[in-house]
């Protein structure tokens, strides 16, 4: 098992590789499987950037953080590193997580219970207590936006959320108008 100081090793070369790429190291797991080690990396955008990380890089990140374990052998024995993105189904814990899920359809359950759901448009502040989320209203059945005013919530009323996965992105009213022109 890995102990936490062994962790902290790996993560000490690990993490200045991902910060080189530009990127955030979200999380570093080591486990044991058998005879080998399984260091799982899970690596992100920064916190402003809006949109996914591309395979390409996080290839070209898998590929330097393999180079540099290697290079400096923090893990005893052999290991397969597993290099992922955190993807949808993360649950939104941090201001961070908020932030990276602007434009997407979210879900969220308040303190009280009540169900919000609606399009991510803005995080303002910096900690979970301080900060607050701006929705666009939308459809529940179509998750497509509807008329009305923008939804604020502070982020401490926030029980839980998480991004909704849309296999193709309701059009806006815009989208509509150029389709209907071509």
């Amino acid at each position: 098992m890995a102990t936490p100081a062994r962790t902290q090793r790996v993560r000490t070369v690990v993490e200045p590789v991902v910060m080189a790429a530009g990127l955030v190291l979200e999380d570093l797991q080591m486990s044991p499987a058998g005879p080998r080690t399984v260091v799982r990396v899970t690596i992100d955008l920064e916190d402003d950037a809006v949109g996914g990380l591309d395979l390409d890089t996080l290839a070209g990140v898998a590929r330097q953080i393999s180079a540099a374990l290697d290079a400096d052998s923090p893990v005893a024995g052999e290991y397969t590193l597993e290099v992922s993105t955190p993807g949808t189904g993360r649950p939104l814990t941090e201001v961070r997580h908020f932030r990276r899920a602007r434009t997407r359809l979210v879900r969220l359950t308040l303190q009280g219970g009540a169900g919000v759901l609606g399009r991510l448009v803005d995080v303002v502040g910096d900690c979970l207590n301080l900060s607050t989320l701006t929705l666009s209203p939308v459809d529940a059945a179509t998750g497509r936006a509807v008329v009305g005013d923008p939804i604020h919530i502070p982020l401490a009323d926030v029980a839980s959320a998480t991004v909704e996965v849309e296999l193709t992105r309701a059009p806006t009213g815009d989208d509509e108008d150029e389709d209907e022109e071509s």
